[in-house]
């Protein structure tokens, strides 16, 4: 009822509007025969299963809209967001778009291209269903400008336990650090397969993102974003060799390859490793791997206890053309049947705390737990921890690091001018 009382709102205050000017102002008229214009990056494969899954129970409760959708695909939303930036700069915003939640934000908000949906969390009682924490994270400078779909781990490694089998290696053994994986890596790497699969540049970042998190640990790690962490100090310097001994042992082929690329090539049996968020877990399900048997995953050496954080997420654009329809599309992505039919779908967990776990695999139910127990932190590659103008610059020097462009102290330095203010 709060969910219908709160679009009916959105409509009265649209005709109102037209009532007082005798025009529609951009973006505040109903448009129940225009489309919701959804942007994503969710073009294929789980991410696509996801994204249907999710229109599906908007079409059931929102009948009276419907969906159009504008999925642009490739490295993970670096080219949806070059596009939302000529649409947004051009004054043609869609109706809503897919977003990380938290700092990825504030280049939207300065610009004032985004609206605060804080009263709308109050309209569909978001803030009793998602977690205190959450919340917290999601606010930018105490407004919230977006609803998340699910919740999404950055630091998990998958492996092959065959593929580790064969080279010697214990299956089932854990490390307690970036260190002590080394050998393990050595010894795949020995057998002739690929040790570490690594793909483009934006999995290479995310590599480097929990490389830091199990280096420096979670109270360092974040003030890398927040100012208390030195870029330029010896912990970094130790943490970025870590990253540069684990390249070694990449593909040569990397910057062909993509995420799925990667995650195949466990499934194949043609790597050992692999980092990478837990939407990897799908294309594993989906090829009918069995964990402990065909697969199996554990946080990054280093990082037990942490969550590397992001959450996918949806915004109200200035000017939305169907302001309404996307309020609509909003309201499902925060209910709880949206996120159970979302994250069945994608591999992520809900955002919500009242969904039931029962509804989920047993990655899911264990990241479930672990989103309730370890210390969540911010997401560098996935909009968590900073603006998309650092990130951006951090991808440049990463890239130009490992093509063998510049040696570990430029590196360093280019980082540490990247994140600087």
């Amino acid at each position: 009822m709060r969910r219908l009382v709160a679009i009916s709102a959105v409509l009265a205050a649209a005709v109102v509007l037209v009532a007082c000017t005798g025009d529609v102002a951009p973006g505040a008229q109903p448009s129940p025969d225009r489309p919701v214009e959804v942007v994503t990056w969710w073009a294929a494969g789980s991410e696509k299963r996801g994204l249907d899954a999710l229109v599906g129970v908007f079409d059931e409760q929102h009948p009276e809209h419907s969906f159009e959708g504008g999925a642009v695909a490739g490295g993970a939303g670096t080219a949806a967001k070059r596009q939302l930036k000529t649409r947004l700069l051009a004054g043609d915003p869609p109706d809503t778009f897919q977003a990380h939640a938290g700092a990825e934000l504030t280049d939207y908000i300065t610009a004032g291209q985004l609206e605060d949906v804080s009263a709308l969390y109050d309209d569909f009682g978001l803030r009793r269903a998602f977690p205190t924490d959450l919340i917290r994270l999601l606010q930018v400078d105490g407004k919230i400008y977006s609803v998340p779909a699910g919740i999404h781990r950055s630091n998990m490694v998958w492996a092959n336990p065959g593929v580790l089998a064969a080279a010697g290696v214990d299956p089932n053994a854990t490390y307690g650090s970036i260190a002590a994986w080394f050998p393990a890596l050595d010894a795949v790497r020995a057998s002739g397969r690929t040790a570490l699969a690594v793909g483009t540049t934006w999995t290479q970042v995310n590599l480097l993102e929990t490389v830091l998190m199990a280096d420096l640990g979670a109270e360092r790690y974040e003030g890398l974003w927040t100012g208390t962490t030195d870029w330029s100090g010896r912990e970094v310097t130790a943490a970025l060799a870590d990253f540069q001994t684990l390249m070694s042992y990449a593909p040569a082929d990397r910057d062909d390859l993509d995420w799925p690329d990667t995650t195949q090539q466990v499934i194949d049996g043609a790597a050992g490793f692999t980092v990478m968020g837990d939407w990897a877990v799908a294309a594993f399900e989906e090829h009918g791997e069995v964990p402990g048997v065909d697969f199996s995953y554990f946080p990054v050496p280093g990082t037990v206890g942490i969550f590397g954080f992001l959450a996918d997420s949806f915004t109200l654009p200035m000017g939305a053309k169907n302001r309404a329809g996307a309020a609509a599309w909003l309201d499902t992505v925060g209910s709880v049947e949206g996120q159970t039919a979302f994250n069945r779908a994608k591999g992520s967990i809900p955002a919500r705390s009242d969904a039931d776990p029962a509804d989920f695999s047993s990655y899911q139910q264990s990241s479930i737990r672990a989103f309730g127990r370890d210390r969540i932190v911010p997401s560098l590659t996935h909009g968590a921890a900073t603006s998309n103008a650092v990130l951006e610059a951090i991808t440049a020097a990463t890239a130009t690091f490992t093509a063998g462009g510049s040696d570990l102290a430029t590196y360093q330095a280019a980082l540490a001018d990247a994140a600087t203010p």
